[in-house]
């Protein structure tokens, strides 16, 4: 595993120098490119009813944004539409469209839900007793972290015009959002990428993704992680992480959109991005005390079962809610969810029940899990076919790196968050280039980009994720002492315990 860290520490570097160089150009243009465009958009009349209904193709379809780019270059006739706007603007309140809006609502709440309680019914079941508060405070904890750090400065890096590898400061502080209600026209902002709802909604609703993505790494670090490294890593990884990948993947002028990445919710930004990042935690910090020695069961399979019901539910939101309409694409993704989902959750129990002789509850959840994750990057690309292959195979290759390569790799995943999140994601991101249907998304298929997308986001979270775990080790130390651990993080970090 030193190797492969030397690995990705190396082909980071070389990412890492593109990316400064890049940077280094675009330091001084998205500040004022993004003011420019935004004061441009804001006194510029709003769209017609058809120009709105194009603009809510999903925010996450991150290659529309090309084809929109080229549109916008070509030579128009003078009664030709107008440019499609490249950053947040004003409209007046009449073309704010109620349903769409109010499915957004309903997808935020879904997948806030899907953190908090979700995540940490989930993940609180699979650990030790002595351990279940601690792993219940961290997922709170990140919503309430996460939270403050993207209305400060996360949301403006990841969804505002800049270089190809991060955005601007124009809503720093959220900046120039607002709501002016007046005696006879009600003016807000929307963002460019959801125009037919207010852009504090498409802000929220993005801080979910922002919110549950450092969430999941914790799986990985369960048992043995000090409460305040894990904070500071978590502020940092948010902002120097999260932000680049999101924009380089959603926002039109991102380095991985431009190419044509398909990632229609999340398959490379939230689960290969915190899969591998929880690989690494679990490799600097090492195994758990006794690990491989002592019996670690999960203390409460019931929370387990309950909190995957909950990011079951709560995924519609996730996959459907990246639709940003509520259209027949949100019914597509809803659907592709649904049956990769069912189809995953029976792979992995008919792959355990085969290996083991008998099918477990954590084995069907997890499955169940696996096949949300998959799908996620394909779910408003793909019909029938794509979603049951994708889960089919998404449940065996997640039981197949839940089980034999981390016995065979030795690492100490505790919850299996690269085994399920990173190496669903992949298979998830790779099938989306077989499986996308154009009559339903729009664009063709092709492993090739996916992979690009994949390889890139392992490289970059993989390698800072290291740094930063490296830095933070050097100055506060990350890992509890041995008698904390042994004693139990609930009572040794925080002075609790259940009964």
């Amino acid at each position: 595993m030193r190797k492969l860290l030397m690995s990705l520490l190396m082909a980071g570097s070389l990412l890492a120098g593109g990316i400064g160089a890049a940077l280094a150009d675009d330091a001084s243009a998205p500040v004022a490119a993004s003011a420019a465009a935004s004061d441009t958009a804001a006194s510029a009349p709003a769209a017609d009813a058809s120009a709105a209904a194009a603009a809510s193709a999903p925010a996450a379809d991150a290659s529309a944004a090309p084809a929109a780019s080229a549109a916008a270059a070509a030579p128009a006739a003078s009664d030709a539409a107008p440019a499609a706007p490249t950053a947040p603007f004003s409209v007046d309140s009449s073309k704010i469209n109620s349903g769409d809006t109010a499915w957004m609502l309903t997808s935020t709440a879904l997948v806030l839900f899907m953190t908090i309680p979700g995540l940490a019914l989930f993940y609180g079941g699979m650990v030790r007793k002595k351990n279940v508060l601690a792993t219940l405070m961290q997922s709170f904890a990140i919503t309430c972290l996460v939270t403050i750090i993207w209305a400060v400065v996360g949301y403006s890096l990841a969804f505002t015009p800049g270089g190809s590898f991060i955005g601007g400061f124009s809503r720093f502080f959220m900046s120039g959002m607002n709501y002016i209600k007046g005696d006879k026209a009600t003016t807000l902002t929307v963002s460019h990428l959801a125009q037919t709802i207010p852009e504090t909604v498409y802000f929220v609703y993005q801080m979910t993704f922002a919110i549950i993505t450092p969430a999941l790494i914790t799986g990985a670090f369960a048992d043995r992680m000090k409460f305040s490294a894990m904070l500071v890593f978590m502020s940092l990884w948010s902002i120097i992480v999260y932000s680049p990948i999101a924009h380089m993947v959603w926002e039109p002028t991102g380095w991985l959109a431009t190419a044509g990445i398909l990632d229609f919710a999340g398959g490379t930004v939230v689960h290969i991005n915190a899969g591998i990042a929880g690989l690494v935690c679990c490799l600097v910090l090492g195994k758990r005390v006794g690990y491989g020695k002592e019996a670690m069961a999960p203390h409460n399979l019931t929370l387990t079962l309950v909190g995957a019901a909950m990011l079951w539910v709560g995924w519609f939101g996730f996959n459907a809610g990246s639709a940003v309409a509520a259209d027949g694409r949100a019914g597509f993704a809803m659907f592709a969810t649904q049956v990769a989902t069912a189809a995953a959750a029976l792979a992995w129990m008919f792959a355990e029940w085969a290996a083991k002789g008998k099918p477990s509850v954590l084995g069907i959840v997890s499955g169940a899990v696996a096949g949300l994750v998959a799908i996620t990057p394909a779910s408003g690309f793909v019909g029938m076919t794509g979603s049951l292959v994708i889960g089919i195979v998404a449940g065996v290759v997640c039981f197949w790196s839940a089980t034999w390569l981390k016995h065979k790799l030795g690492y100490d995943d505790s919850l299996d968050a690269f085994g399920v999140h990173c190496v669903g994601g992949i298979v998830g991101a790779l099938l989306t280039g077989v499986f996308a249907v154009k009559d339903i998304g729009g664009f063709d298929g092709s492993v090739l980009l996916q992979a690009k997308g994949v390889v890139t986001t392992l490289v970059y979270s993989g390698v800072v994720s290291f740094i930063l775990l490296k830095v933070i080790d050097m100055t506060m130390g990350i890992r509890v002492t041995e008698e904390q651990e042994r004693e139990g993080l609930d009572v040794s970090l925080h002075g609790e315990h259940v009964e």
